[in-house]
């Protein structure tokens, strides 16, 4: 049966402990980290390295609670320093001023304690979205393909990555309460339970298509039409996505590994290449990265490796 590594101490030893306190990793340990990721593993901080100021947390947690605008994910896009998902009509310039002051900062403090902590990838990402989650995941209602407690690798339908690695990094900020999550077989293993019979293979796209995307992402039509953006990796992602949600003999069957992360941790993972499930829990923070796969220390662990050795064709 696959075992998921759960890094309980190293990381926190690594960087907190004398004599390293305050060091990055040394470059071995580090290319071993990134390794194990990169394979599927999930490291594992039980006290988060990316720490808040205390004044800061008091007053996420505070609007969280008391206040209902808060209804869904809060998104803060750091390449144009803005904030979706809280309500600006509503909210207070001042309320709305600090809480996109405090997601820039965290979004930055992730972003700096990786630079160092995953040194081999030389900074070769795009800092996507930070996010905050304020809802209670269990008993959530949603559409099935927004599900976050069915298993599923993560696919972006509208933001396709373009064969970069999707790497997460997850922060329980509740005081109490863990963060309870569900992780499946190796993308290997599962891809090959839908291929061939419920997905084709992924074939690479023809003339016609790369012409017509082509034009589309030239006169902007793109924009209105997110198939058009999506490379042939994307658009196989997408539908494995959607597949393994759909599939209720799959997430009822399916081997599983259950962990509930600590208030006051975090934790850091592959989500495109890790099945994963969000079954408990609330109050989060999440910054989002898209690795370049050039950067990779394992490189043919990425999907869009696995999918290309399927396809006997390029992807992207």
């Amino acid at each position: 049966m696959p075992v998921h590594s759960i890094f309980l101490n190293a990381p926190n030893d690594a960087l907190n402990d004398p004599p390293n306190k305050g060091q990055p990793p040394s470059p071995e340990q580090a290319r071993a980290w990134c390794a194990s990721l990169e394979t599927g593993s999930v490291l594992y901080f039980p006290r988060t390295p990316v720490p808040i100021l205390s004044e800061d947390l008091e007053f996420l947690l505070g609007q969280l609670k008391i206040d209902s605008r808060f209804h869904k994910n809060i998104a803060y896009k750091p390449a144009r320093d803005q904030i979706s998902g809280a309500d600006s009509k509503a909210l207070t310039g001042a309320t709305m001023e600090r809480l996109r002051a405090i997601l820039r900062r965290y979004s930055a403090s992730v972003a700096g304690f990786l630079t160092s902590f995953l040194a081999p990838y030389g900074q070769r990402w795009q800092l996507d979205y930070a996010s905050c989650r304020p809802v209670e995941e269990e008993g959530r209602a949603m559409p099935l393909h927004r599900r976050n407690d069915l298993l599923h690798t993560d696919a972006f339908p509208t933001r396709p990555t373009n064969g970069r690695r999707i790497l997460r990094f997850f922060h329980n900020i509740h005081p109490s309460r863990t963060r309870d999550w569900v992780l499946g077989e190796p993308f290997s293993a599962v891809v090959g339970k839908f291929t061939p019979e419920r997905l084709p293979f992924p074939r690479p796209d023809g003339m016609l298509a790369k012409m017509g995307k082509r034009l589309a992402n030239a006169t902007g039509l793109a924009m209105l039409a997110p198939q058009w953006k999506r490379t042939p990796y994307d658009e196989f992602m997408r539908r494995l996505h959607n597949a393994m949600k759909e599939d209720e003999q799959f997430q009822h069957t399916c081997w599983r590994e259950y962990f509930q992360f600590a208030p006051g941790s975090s934790w850091m993972v592959y989500t495109d290449t890790v099945p994963h499930a969000v079954v408990a829990g609330q109050y989060a923070l999440e910054q989002t990265l898209l690795v370049d796969p050039a950067a990779m220390v394992a490189p043919e662990s990425a999907p869009l490796a696995v999918l290309e050795k399927m396809a006997g064709a390029r992807l992207v």
